[in-house]
C-alpha cells in the first residue's frame, strides 16, 4: 500500500486517540503511579476474527495508593466486517458478580485484581472476551488535551455553571507549562476548550447524571477525531511521541500497526458508533441503593444479548428486537 493511500502515522495517531482519549479526559488531574508499557500480552481466542475488542481504562488512583477503582470502562471494537468502530461505555455502578469476590459494582473488580480480574468479570457477566487494554496515567490529563490543541464541544446552558465551578481545581492541578492564566467560560454553544477546561467539562456529573457524563466523554473524543482528520500530517510523529508517556498498554507496536492498517483498509476509521450498557430505559434497568453495594444499576440479564449484538453483529441497541418484548426481563437481584 502506497503512502498516497495509507498514511500510517496519521491513522496510528487516530487509533491512539481512539484508544486513550475518553479515559484520559474523564477525571480531574489525580496523582497515580506511573505505568510502563507491557509488550507480552497473550493473544486472545478471537485474534484472527474480523471483530477485535480491547478495553479502555480510566482509574481513580491517588499518589501512593496501590489499589484503586476503574471509574471509566469502555469496550473499543474494531469491526472490519461491518466497517466501523464501536465505543461501548460500561457504567461503573453496574451490579455484577466479581469472580472470587462476590456481588458488587463493576468498577470494584479492578480494585481487587487489576485488569485481569476486570477481564474475567466482563467475561462472566457479559460473555465478552478481552485481554488487551489501555490505561490512563493521571499525572498529565490536561497536558494531553493541550498537546492535541484543545477540543471543540457544544456547552449546554445547564453545563455552563457546572464547568466553571470545576475549572479552578482543574487549572490548579494542571502541570502544563504554557497553560497561561485561568479562564472561565463566558458563554454556551460550540467552542474550543483547552486542557484544564476539557477536564472540567468531562467531570460534570451533578448537573444531570453519570450517563450524560459518559456522553460528554464521547463528544470530546469524536471532536478530537474529526479535527485530526482535517489537519496536516507533518506533526503526527511528534504528537505520538508526546502522548506516549501519558498512557500504558499491553498492545504492542506491531499490534498497533495491524489495528491501524485494518481500520484504514476496511474503512472502519470513518464510521464510529456509540453505545451504553446497561440500557438506561427504566425498563431493562433499575437504579438505586441495593443491599451493601451502595447505589447500583440492576440490569436485565437477558439484555446482555443486546450488548453482544451491537458489538459483534452491528445491530444498534435501539433497533434490537429483544427490546420490543418486555416479557423476558430478569433483573439481577
Amino acid at each position: 500500500m502506497t503512502k498516497k493511500h495509507f498514511n500510517f502515522k496519521k491513522v496510528t495517531l487516530i487509533l491512539i486517540l481512539l484508544i486513550i482519549a475518553i479515559p484520559v479526559i474523564t477525571f480531574s488531574v489525580l496523582k497515580a503511579n506511573k505505568k510502563t508499557i507491557e509488550e507480552t500480552a497473550k493473544p486472545s481466542d478471537t485474534s484472527n476474527s474480523s471483530v477485535k475488542n480491547f478495553l479502555l481504562l480510566g482509574t481513580d488512583g491517588r499518589k501512593n495508593e496501590k489499589s484503586f477503582r476503574s471509574d471509566c470502562m469502555i469496550i473499543a471494537t474494531l469491526d472490519m466486517k461491518h466497517k466501523d468502530i464501536k465505543l461501548t461505555s460500561l457504567a461503573r455502578d453496574t451490579y455484577v458478580d466479581i469472580p472470587g469476590v462476590g456481588m458488587g459494582k463493576l468498577n470494584e473488580a479492578y480494585f481487587w485484581g487489576k485488569e485481569q480480574l476486570l477481564f474475567k468479570t466482563i467475561k462472566k457477566n457479559f460473555g465478552i472476551d478481552l485481554d488487551k487494554y489501555i490505561q490512563v496515567d493521571f499525572d498529565n490529563l490536561s497536558n494531553i488535551i493541550f498537546v492535541l490543541g484543545g477540543v471543540n464541544v457544544d456547552v449546554k446552558e445547564h453545563e455552563l455553571e457546572a464547568i466553571n465551578k470545576l475549572i479552578p481545581e482543574s487549572y490548579e492541578n494542571c502541570t502544563y507549562k504554557n497553560k497561561g492564566k485561568m479562564k472561565l467560560l463566558d458563554s454556551t454553544g460550540v467552542q474550543k476548550l483547552n486542557g484544564y477546561q476539557a477536564i472540567a467539562y468531562t467531570r460534570i456529573r451533578y448537573s444531570d447524571n453519570a450517563i450524560n457524563r459518559d456522553a460528554r466523554q464521547r463528544e470530546v473524543l469524536l471532536s478530537v477525531l474529526k479535527d485530526l482528520k482535517n489537519k496536516a500530517t507533518s506533526s503526527n510523529e511528534k504528537t505520538i511521541k508526546e502522548l506516549a508517556p501519558y498512557y500504558s498498554t499491553n498492545i504492542t507496536s506491531s499490534q498497533m500497526f495491524d489495528l491501524a492498517a485494518n481500520a484504514y483498509s476496511s474503512g472502519a476509521i470513518n464510521n464510529v458508533k456509540q453505545a451504553q450498557f446497561p440500557i438506561i430505559d427504566d425498563v431493562h434497568v433499575k437504579g438505586g441503593t441495593y443491599k451493601n453495594a451502595g447505589w447500583v444499576w440492576l440490569y436485565d440479564l437477558n439484555s446482555v444479548d443486546v450488548l453482544k449484538d451491537f458489538i459483534f453483529n452491528d445491530i444498534d441497541m435501539k433497533d434490537n428486537d429483544y427490546l420490543k418484548d418486555n416479557s423476558k426481563i430478569e433483573l439481577n437481584y
